[in-house]
């Protein structure tokens, strides 16, 4: 087991290389299957632009705040009360609340950007 320590940073590295490598080719992969569609360069970057999500942040925000709630709470009442089942059940009750916040109010948002 001494061993192991050292291979999480390699293992780390490798599989965020990995990430970044496979979204480069498939971005490359999409562009020039666009090129092969005849796709002029202009209609390249309109369609890109379209399909660019502008509420992601806010989404991914909304959930953040919400799995962050969710711990900081049910830690707070697991000191006050030592029953340990309060924290994963508060931070999947308070993520899954914030994922529906977000969808809700991510889909307000993008209706008041087209009108």
């Amino acid at each position: 087991m001494q061993g192991f320590e050292t291979l999480i940073p390699i293992f780390l590295f490798l599989i965020t290389g990995l990430v970044i490598v496979t979204w480069i080719y498939f971005r490359s992969k999409e562009k020039q299957m666009m090129i092969e569609k005849g796709m002029s360069y202009e209609q390249m970057i309109e369609f890109l632009k379209s399909k660019r999500d502008g509420t992601l942040m806010l989404k991914l925000g909304i959930v953040v705040v919400g799995f962050g709630l969710g711990l900081g709470v049910g830690m707070l009442i697991d000191r006050y009360t030592d029953v340990e089942e309060w924290i994963p059940f508060l931070i999947f009750v308070c993520t899954g609340l914030s994922m529906v916040a977000a969808y809700y109010l991510g889909k307000k948002a993008e209706e008041k950007n087209k009108s």
